[in-house]
C-alpha cells in the first residue's frame, strides 16, 4: 500500500506514510468532543458527562511539593533514564500498605508517562505482526491502538451483564486461547464500572499459565471503590507476578491526569523490556514531578478518602435522581463511571445524540467501547451533585422512561 499525504495543498510534493498509520483505530470520541463544543459555542449550557477527565484539582499539598521542587537545580538536568528510585520506592510502599503486595523497586517497577503510554507500549514489546491479543468488549479503546501499532490481531472477550461484566474464559474459542500471547483486563472497569473479586484473578492466573499468555491488568481506577469496599489488585492473586503486570496511575487517585505519572508493576522480565523500550524513546519524567508524585504516594491518604467519598455521594444523588425519572440501572461499585441502558427504540449513538440535542447533556455512546457496548451509554460522575441531578431532571423531561 502506498499511502501519501501532501505537505501543502499548493505543492506536488507528497510525504509517504507508513501503512500502520492508516490502520490505527478511529478516535471515536473526537466527534463527541466536537459536537459538545459546537453546542457550547452556540450558547447552550451543556452538562458534559461524556468524558473521563477528573473535575477537581490536584490536592494542594502535592502542588506545593512541585512548586518547591521545580527550583531544585538537580531536576533541571536529565533525570535517570528509568526514573528516580525514591518514586519507585514510594509506589512499592503504597502497594504494600494498600494491597499487601511486595514489589522490588529496582526490578518490578517501571515509571511511565501516564498509564496510557504503558498500555500502548506493551503490545509492541510482546507481540509480533500477526500475533493475537485478547481485549475486553466493551473496553478502553487505546488497547486497540497498541495492538494496531504492533501490527498484531485482536480477539474480543464479551463483558456481559449476566456475568458481572467479567470475561467467561470457558467461552473463548480454543483457537483464540492457544494463539493469544497477551490479554488486557480492567477492573474497576471502564466503561461498565464493574469490579472483580480475588477469585476471578486467581482463575485468571491459572488460565494465563495454562495458555502461556501475559496478563495486563489496567488498574487505573484502583483507588475508587464504594460501600466500604476497596477494589482488588490483580497482583494480590498468588502467582500474578509470574504471568503479568499491572498498570497504575496517579491520574484518578490524586486528580493528577495532566501530570502524566503512571507505573507498570510486576513481572521483572516485562518491566525490564518496558525500561529498554523507553530508554530508546524518553529520558523519564521531570524530577520535580517525580518528587511530587512520591509525596502523593507517601503522605497521609486523607485526600484519597475524601475523593472516594465525593464520588460516592455523587453516585447516590445521581442514582436517586435516575430512579425519580424511571431510568432503572445498577449503581456502580467502583470507578467514576455509570453504565446505563438506553431506552427501547434507540441505539447508543442515537440516544446520546438525542440527549445532547434536546437535553443538552453529553454522554458517551457504548458502541464507542466495542460492539458489546451497544445498548448502553457511559456517564461520568464528574460534576457536582447538583449538576448530576439537574442532568437527570433534564433527561426526565423528555419522558422516555415512563
Amino acid at each position: 500500500m502506498n499511502n501519501e499525504v501532501s505537505s501543502s495543498k499548493h505543492s506536488a510534493f507528497s510525504i509517504p506514510v507508513a501503512d500502520v498509520m492508516t490502520q490505527l483505530p478511529t478516535q471515536f470520541f473526537a466527534a463527541l468532543v466536537q459536537n459538545v463544543n459546537r453546542e457550547i459555542a452556540a450558547g447552550h449550557d451543556v452538562i458534559n458527562l461524556g468524558q473521563g477527565n477528573p473535575d477537581t484539582p490536584t490536592p494542594e499539598h502535592i502542588v506545593k511539593v512541585l512548586q518547591q521542587a521545580a527550583a531544585n537545580p538537580l531536576y533541571h538536568k536529565y533525570s535517570p533514564f528509568t526514573g528516580y528510585r525514591f518514586l519507585k520506592e514510594a509506589v512499592a510502599g503504597r502497594y504494600l500498605e494498600d494491597y499487601g503486595v511486595e514489589l522490588d523497586p529496582d526490578t518490578e517497577v517501571a515509571i511511565l508517562f501516564g498509564g496510557k503510554t504503558g498500555l500502548v507500549e506493551l503490545p509492541q514489546i510482546l507481540l509480533n505482526p500477526g500475533d493475537l491479543c485478547l481485549v475486553p468488549d466493551p473496553g478502553y479503546p487505546d488497547y486497540w491502538s497498541g495492538v494496531a501499532l504492533a501490527k498484531a490481531e485482536m480477539a474480543f472477550m464479551p463483558l456481559l451483564e449476566r456475568n458481572g461484566y467479567l470475561p467467561d474464559y470457558g467461552s473463548i474459542p480454543e483457537s483464540d486461547r492457544t494463539r493469544a500471547k497477551l490479554m488486557y483486563l480492567n477492573y474497576p472497569n471502564n466503561p461498565t464500572s464493574a469490579t472483580a473479586p480475588l477469585s476471578f484473578y486467581e482463575e485468571t492466573v491459572e488460565f494465563a499459565r495454562r495458555h502461556q499468555m501475559v496478563v495486563a491488568s489496567d488498574f487505573a481506577y484502583g483507588a475508587i471503590g464504594f460501600d466500604g469496599e476497596r477494589p482488588v489488585s490483580f497482583l494480590q492473586a498468588a502467582g500474578a507476578k509470574e504471568v503479568g503486570i499491572e498498570f497504575y496511575t496517579l491520574s484518578k487517585t490524586y486528580n493528577m491526569a495532566g501530570w502524566r505519572v503512571g507505573f507498570a508493576l510486576g513481572n521483572a522480565d516485562i518491566i525490564s523490556q518496558i525500561n529498554l523500550l523507553q530508554d530508546h524513546m524518553y529520558v523519564s519524567l521531570f524530577g520535580g514531578i517525580q518528587e511530587a508524585a512520591a509525596a502523593a504516594l507517601t503522605s497521609p491518604q486523607d485526600c484519597v478518602a475524601e475523593l472516594v467519598s465525593r464520588y460516592e455521594a455523587r453516585r447516590n444523588a445521581f442514582f436517586q435522581a435516575l430512579a425519580d425519572i424511571g431510568w432503572k440501572a445498577e449503581a456502580p461499585k467502583g470507578s467514576f463511571f455509570s453504565w446505563l441502558p438506553v431506552p427501547e427504540g434507540f441505539t447508543s449513538a442515537s440516544f446520546a445524540e438525542l440527549l445532547l440535542r434536546e437535553a443538552k447533556v453529553a454522554v458517551a455512546p457504548g458502541i464507542g467501547f466495542g460492539s458489546h457496548g451497544e445498548g448502553y451509554v457511559r456517564v461520568g460522575l464528574l460534576s457536582t451533585e447538583e449538576r448530576l441531578v439537574e442532568a437527570a431532571q433534564r433527561i426526565g423531561r423528555l419522558n422516555l422512561f415512563r
